[in-house]
């Protein structure tokens, strides 16, 4: 592919979502130039403002591409770097489990954690959200890594860099419950190189 060469630009935060998007970065072995964004700041800008309308982070720039939300991110990185192998063949049965959650925990889990952090019921309103109650969405997350060492079997996937952080930040903010299964998917990402790179990073910037 021709866009993995061009320069990717990462707008961040390091106490925000961009931690889950620098892991993917450096599983991706990307080049990539970070701009750290304050959240009342230059979050806020005309000029950031035409990358994210919403103000948020993370984003990157890839060329002349903008893609914002982490999990479209994940999976664009994904499929711009396929030398790494961060997402199944694409007819493959695994690209179905791959998307299937990918994407339950954009939606779900991070809806859950969001009801468990300000305190909504989702019991009470069930038939008014696009999704199940607190109860089946962690359920439904402990299947999606029973399958075992990773979402996809054997193979670590860019699915498993968005999943893992989620349950990973869940746990540590008390948005998931901390469950064995939730914890050792959690040590074999957390030991990755990749990932452990990341966190250096991030953690560094969070000094200054």
């Amino acid at each position: 592919m021709q866009k993995n060469t061009q320069e990717i630009i990462f707008y961040t935060n390091p106490q925000s979502r961009g931690r889950i998007v620098r892991r993917m970065l450096e599983e991706a072995g990307a080049t990539y130039t970070t701009k750290v964004l304050d959240y009342n700041g230059a979050m806020k800008t005309p000029e950031y403002l035409s990358i994210n309308p919403l103000g948020k982070v993370p984003a990157i720039q890839h060329g002349d591409l903008v893609v914002t939300e982490g999990a479209a991110i994940c999976a664009y990185l994904a499929d711009q770097f396929p030398e790494k192998n961060l997402a199944p063949p694409l007819h493959s049965p695994e690209r179905g489990t791959y998307y299937r959650w990918l994407f339950f925990a954009a939606g779900p889990v991070e809806m859950a954690a969001s009801a468990k952090a300000c305190g909504w019921d989702l019991e009470k309103n069930r038939q008014s959200v696009g999704t199940g109650t607190y109860d089946q969405i962690i359920a439904a997350l402990e299947l999606a890594i029973a399958k075992g060492p990773y979402i996809c079997g054997e193979q670590f996937t860019a699915a498993d860099v968005y999943v893992g952080s989620h349950i990973s930040w869940g746990m540590q903010f008390k948005t998931l419950e901390e469950r064995d299964s939730f914890k050792r998917y959690v040590e074999r990402i957390e030991k990755r190189p990749a990932s452990q790179r990341a966190t250096v990073l991030d953690d560094e910037l969070s000094k200054i």
